[in-house]
């Protein structure tokens, strides 16, 4: 269904039948813009398109499984108190959700919990904001134990600030115990109080995934291996891009949020060395607080990770507002974006231009800065693929040391060792011995050096 602009004036359509289930109607409600204010840079460095943002919405609603009803932008001239929203717009909302005999109405802004509370008593419907949203679709896609403990986690932290509810059952209170005296314990205290308790339980298991995901790594850095993240906004095309670098078989589909569960594969470089890549949760504008806090433990990935894809839908509408809000995210995590030695940018999805169209893109691309170049990259078609592998081994190597070093043929166990823990990048056989040049971690170094009497580089 095509947004709307909905400024009260235009004629809305009637319900056509009986009430669907899941029947929802989408309010974006975005504040006006002036031309040169300041206040346009308020939520992003680059400011959204209104209908784009409303689309996103509406995505979030139908990832899901929500039926919509409409989908309304109700431009605002300033954030009221109670209601978000004007009274005036609230009363013709109210109309429309029920002629559309809607159950609910998603408002695409983040409600305070006295604003949702007195927006269902007017609306007369269930009231659901852009976190309550983004937390629903989070619940129904973690699959992994760690995925479920995150998003709870997320769950009461968003609920726990919203028990000022008008359910009666919160109205009663308890009697005290023995000479304590008093009313007692309001059922609203007694809610709180289990939830907090629930949060706590809920933390001290999540140290335990962090705890285990320590020792994965360090696991990994005995290897070693070196570890390579996907980051971008959701359904930037991250997983397609893994399953293409990896040959795995990720779920990926044209819709947000796909998958949650973080998920780590080998990645083969080209010159024979290995890494691990990780395809990690997606980002999305006015990510929740809570998610970003409950999801570290998943994101501790890309925290240590050597080399971070910043992959981007580069055919989407809202491109560069979408890099702006995962700079963001980054930033809160404390990643600096624009660290040109750890992050690569790719541009996804180059196939969905057309030849003239891709040929302006690479120029594009081509009058980028030498430190901040971007990859163009198909993972549907596997186009740029290789350029972008050769670019990912090139940031690894710049952080380890190239050996030349002469090995006797007869050694088999010395040059297996090397093909495991080092990559060769070159090979001769002379007189009887193989004169080899490898690449190797810092770590192992001096066991190269030491047992193969090795010596660096200079040129590298």
């Amino acid at each position: 269904m095509e947004p709307r602009n909905f400024d009260g004036d235009a004629d809305r359509p009637r319900s056509a039948g009986a009430k669907q289930t899941g029947r929802v109607l989408v309010i974006g409600p975005y504040l006006r813009v002036r031309a040169g204010s300041t206040d346009a840079q308020s939520e992003s460095h680059v400011q959204r398109d209104a209908e784009a943002r409303l689309d996103e919405a509406a995505g979030l609603a139908r990832a899901i499984d929500l039926v919509i009803a409409d989908a309304i932008i109700a431009p605002i001239s300033q954030i009221r108190p109670a209601t978000y929203i004007g009274k005036g717009k609230v009363e013709e909302i109210a109309a429309l959700a029920k002629s559309l005999d809607v159950e609910l109405v998603v408002m695409d802004c983040a409600l305070a919990p006295i604003q949702q509370r007195n927006l269902e008593k007017e609306l007369h419907a269930k009231v659901l904001d852009r976190t309550g949203l983004i937390l629903e679709i989070f619940g129904r896609r973690a699959k992994t134990k760690e995925g479920s403990l995150q998003v709870e986690l997320a769950h009461l932290n968003y609920q726990r600030s919203r028990l000022v509810r008008s359910w009666t059952h919160l109205e009663r209170q308890r009697g005290g115990f023995g000479f304590m005296g008093g009313p007692g314990e309001t059922q609203i205290e007694a809610d709180r109080r289990l939830i907090q308790e629930r949060i706590t339980k809920l933390e001290s298991e999540l140290k335990k995934v962090q705890a285990t995901r320590r020792l994965h790594r360090a696991g990994r850095q005995r290897v070693p291996y070196r570890v390579v993240a996907l980051v971008g906004y959701t359904n930037a095309g991250k997983s397609t891009l893994f399953n293409r670098l990896t040959r795995a078989d990720v779920q990926a589909a044209d819709m947000l949020f796909a998958t949650l569960d973080p998920t780590l594969r080998a990645l083969n470089l080209p010159h024979g060395g290995k890494a691990m890549l990780s395809d990690t949760v997606g980002f999305i504008s006015n990510l929740p607080t809570q998610l970003v806090a409950a999801f570290r433990a998943t994101l501790e990935e890309v925290l240590e990770a050597d080399v971070i894809l910043h992959v981007r839908d580069i055919s989407h509408e809202d491109a560069e507002a979408q890099q702006s809000d995962v700079d963001a995210v980054l930033r809160q995590l404390g990643i600096n974006p624009d660290d040109s030695g750890r992050i690569i940018e790719v541009w996804n999805k180059i196939d969905r231009y057309e030849p003239e169209q891709r040929e302006e893109l690479l120029n594009i691309a081509a009058r980028r800065p030498e430190d901040h170049p971007a990859m163009l990259v198909s993972a549907v078609s596997g186009e740029g693929i290789d350029a972008l592998l050769a670019a990912i081994e090139q940031r690894l190597a710049a952080k380890r040391t190239t050996l030349d070093l002469s090995i006797d043929a007869a050694d088999g166990a010395g040059i297996s060792w090397l093909h495991r823990n080092a990559e060769v990048l070159a090979k001769e056989l002379h007189d009887g011995r193989f004169d080899m040049t490898v690449r190797v971690d810092e770590t192992k170094r001096d066991i190269v050096v030491n047992r193969f009497d090795a010596v660096p580089r200079l040129s590298a």
